[in-house]
């Protein structure tokens, strides 16, 4: 905004010479600016598609520790999000466990984040296979952003889930009891002002949560300032999206309170094992922020960053505190399978980024930045990242895209080491184990 108000005071002072001059001057710091806040996601990203392998799995050949799992009916295909959802014994240990998936096979026709906004007929699914009870007729449900309480001891779970309906998006409340696992009963729907472009969530309690706004310029805005100036706001990495906590009223009103601001494309959100720590995507910028939480105000400070090779999706973490990060590698290969170009095919990237130990010493020699890491994988995430001195990124699965492409969110279950992967426009769920 300061570059801009002294482009308009010269103008005003001297519109035939100074013009010319302050405008190259800026340009040349915008410019400036976005290759060094952008160049090495816009080189490996949009410019290299990178020879990816068929597939990798870091515990073993895919062929026999992977599984794709499809439904006849197709319900089951371009999911965005998942999550587990836990059911607690009286001591609060995990006595069963399972994915609830939030999956759209018209996402190619509705999608208000990529585009395009043709026809949002016919309602999403969520899996396992759910049926959502006294749902209100003629209310769409495009599901993205999801998370649900875990049970206890037999107890309702709350689920909340992000809806890219027609009019506009809004965030649905259910319950789900583990008594009847496959149908949720609806509560209300959550509307706010605030409620730009909704995409993410993690729950703080039965009434409150974290939600990423990844845009402030829509696919929603009228032609012709939708598609361009969302697009503008992707790939310029521009720093206009936001984290809010939202608290449910018990009328059914919502309270907005801004976490997070000026996250160019907030994504995915999650909070660590121990409610201290919050991670949120910033996917124009294959970056993650690590905030700092305060458990009893759910305040955050801004802690570090840690930059992935891929742009970035949803996170989640595991119980042992290390990050799940699921993401495109190839922006152009995306966008190619969302508008059904002939022999399309995305690829997927997932890394785990595990805290390192204050006590694990590296050698004096080798500068953090010049550390290689992450050998194992076909392509080392060290080719094009850098090494963090506080996160230690491991490749846990890579694929051109021929055998499972356009993922977006990884689960990983630490008491198995099962992985769970969905794609955006991917039919099934893959599911690998160790």
């Amino acid at each position: 905004m300061q570059i801009l108000k002294h482009v308009q005071v010269r103008f005003s002072l001297n519109a035939s010479h100074a013009l010319p001059s302050t405008c190259t001057h800026c340009c040349t710091i915008i410019q400036a600016t976005f290759i060094y806040r952008s160049g090495r996601l816009v080189k490996h990203g949009i410019f290299t598609l990178h020879a990816l392998p068929p597939s990798y799995y870091v515990n073993g050949d895919v062929q026999t520790h992977c599984t794709i799992l499809q439904e006849p009916a197709h319900t089951l295909d371009y999911c965005e999000d998942m999550t587990f959802w836990d059911h607690l014994d009286a001591e609060g240990a995990v006595t069963a466990r399972f994915v609830i998936a939030g999956c759209d096979p018209n996402r190619k026709a509705w999608n208000t984040v990529m585009g395009p906004l043709r026809n949002p007929e016919p309602r999403a699914y969520l899996w396992l296979r759910i049926e959502l009870d006294e749902y209100p007729e003629g209310h769409d449900f495009h599901p993205l952003g999801l998370e649900i309480t875990p049970s206890q001891d037999g107890a309702p779970s709350v689920l909340y889930v992000v809806n890219h309906a027609r009019e506009e998006t809004t965030i649905e409340h259910f319950t789900i009891s583990p008594d009847t696992p496959t149908h949720a009963l609806w509560q209300r729907t959550l509307s706010s002002p605030w409620f730009v472009s909704p995409n993410a969530l993690a729950i703080t309690n039965e009434t409150s949560f974290y939600v990423s706004n990844d845009h402030l310029m829509t696919r929603r805005l009228p032609f012709p300032l939708a598609p361009a100036l969302p697009l503008i706001e992707s790939v310029a990495a521009l720093p206009l999206g936001w984290l809010a906590h939202v608290t449910v009223n018990p009328d059914g009103t919502v309270t907005h309170e801004i976490a997070a601001l000026g996250v160019a494309f907030a994504n995915g959100v999650a909070i660590s094992p121990d409610g201290t720590t919050l991670a949120l995507s910033s996917t124009s910028l294959g970056q993650v922020y690590f905030y700092d939480r305060d458990v009893a105000t759910n305040a955050l400070k801004y802690r570090e960053t840690v930059n992935l090779p891929f742009f970035n999706d949803n996170i989640m973490f595991d119980e042992e505190g290390t990050l799940i990060v699921t993401g495109h590698p190839h922006f152009p290969s995306l966008i190619a399978v969302a508008a059904n170009k002939t022999d399309a095919r995305a690829p997927s990237w997932a890394v785990s980024l595990t805290p390192i130990s204050k006590k694990t010493h590296f050698a004096k020699s080798a500068h953090a930045a010049d550390r290689k890491y992450d050998l194992r994988a076909p392509l080392s995430v060290s080719e094009i990242v850098p090494a963090s001195e506080r996160w230690e990124v491991e490749t846990l699965f890579q694929s051109d895209g021929s055998v499972f492409g356009t993922s977006c969110t990884t689960l990983r279950d630490s008491r198995t080491g099962s992985l769970y992967m969905v794609g955006l426009y991917e039919e099934g769920l893959m599911v690998c184990r160790p």
